[in-house]
């Protein structure tokens, strides 16, 4: 059994049904997915130094007394990822580890800016992890998205030029997102790009309301039309809001070890996912950097079964996550129904 502070206990029964129950995930950044161990391998195999003394030098690091110490980090290491195949081999490491959580659908970030910055082209980048989806879907069953992320604190030219160069393989991508240090970088400096990628088809989601304000929720929703709010814990703050999110079915990917690492809060018990969810508004649950913030997507909600929602609370979490996918209509039944099936399989858990 599992307890924390406030005495809950998670019995194995449980933590293996929420393990078997199919879920999407829907924040999830594939830099994030990077392990110190794969981190070590890929700098070895490019020739790459590292500036840690070793593994465990590396593994100390990853304690972050905000976002910005968590980025800094992560650009780092991103470094380390150079070829096609150190992408590919990225992707089908986070999914063999999906596949034992349950995943049965993927829609994954990336940051192409980075990887341009550090000398990759964009091709390489778009192949590799590509290349990584398409075997995850023969290996594990799981079905995956791409979604290139603007990093909000580089120049607005930069994301525009980012979003140029993605447009001839639009047809490969699923969406546009929004990411990196929220605060000072509003997404309002971003309308015309979201503006050109939904122009190319494409769904549009954006991180706000994590550190930055409701207001940036509100922007993101008003100013890019976005389908899906990344975190958005704090538009709790704002009941006009609230409204207009759960009247748009606008979901919240929400993700309770990144907020709890980032010292967004101070405990998960301060996390406003209750209200949220009392007002109506579809919250899902995912990992979001789960390398560094110390579990994956079962292992969140483990931590709210810790808090003390039941496994009915948290398929209702799950199943929020199937309807807020990016996915035709067919595929969406047929992750519902493999959900019907698991939720009869645990009726007498479920009651």
């Amino acid at each position: 059994m599992k307890n924390n502070k406030r005495g809950f206990m998670v019995s194995p029964i449980i933590s293996d049904a929420i393990r078997t129950m199919p879920k999407a995930e829907l924040h999830l950044h594939i830099e994030g997915t990077l392990e110190p161990e794969l981190a070590y391998e890929l700098a070895e195999r490019n020739k790459v130094e590292l500036p840690f003394a070793g593994l465990e030098d590396l593994r100390q690091r990853y304690h972050f007394t905000n976002l910005q110490s968590f980025l800094d980090l992560y650009y780092e290491l991103m470094n380390v990822l150079r070829t096609a195949d150190d992408f590919k081999d990225l992707v089908l490491a986070y999914l063999s580890k999906a596949h034992e959580q349950g995943v049965v659908r993927s829609e994954i970030f990336f940051d192409p800016q980075v990887h341009v910055e550090n000398g990759i082209d964009i091709d390489t980048v778009l192949d590799g992890l590509l290349a990584g989806i398409m075997l995850g879907r023969e290996r594990y069953g799981i079905s995956c998205g791409l979604i290139p992320c603007i990093v909000r604190d580089m120049p607005v030219q930069s994301a525009e030029e980012i979003v140029d160069a993605l447009a001839p393989r639009a047809s490969e991508l699923l969406g546009l997102g929004l990411d990196s240090a929220e605060v000072g970088y509003p997404p309002e400096l971003f309308g015309d790009v979201f503006a050109q990628a939904g122009e190319m088809g494409l769904h549009l989601v954006a991180h706000a309301g994590e550190e930055g304000p409701a207001e940036y929720v509100s922007q993101a929703v008003h100013d890019l039309k976005v389908e899906r709010v990344d975190h958005g814990i704090r538009s709790v703050e704002d009941a006009e809001l609230l409204n207009t999110i759960q009247e748009r079915g606008i979901a919240l990917t929400c993700c309770p070890l990144s907020n709890l690492k980032l010292k967004v809060v101070n405990d998960l018990d301060d996390l406003p996912l209750q209200r949220l969810i009392d007002s109506g508004v579809s919250i899902t649950v995912n990992s979001d950097d789960p390398a560094y913030f110390g579990g994956y997507i079962a292992d969140n909600y483990d931590a709210l079964a810790e808090l003390g929602f039941t496994l009915l609370q948290l398929a209702q979490l799950a199943e929020n996550s199937l309807h807020a996918a990016f996915v035709d209509d067919d595929e969406r039944d047929g992750m519902l129904k493999a959900f019907s099936l698991w939720a009869q399989t645990h009726k007498d858990l479920l009651a």
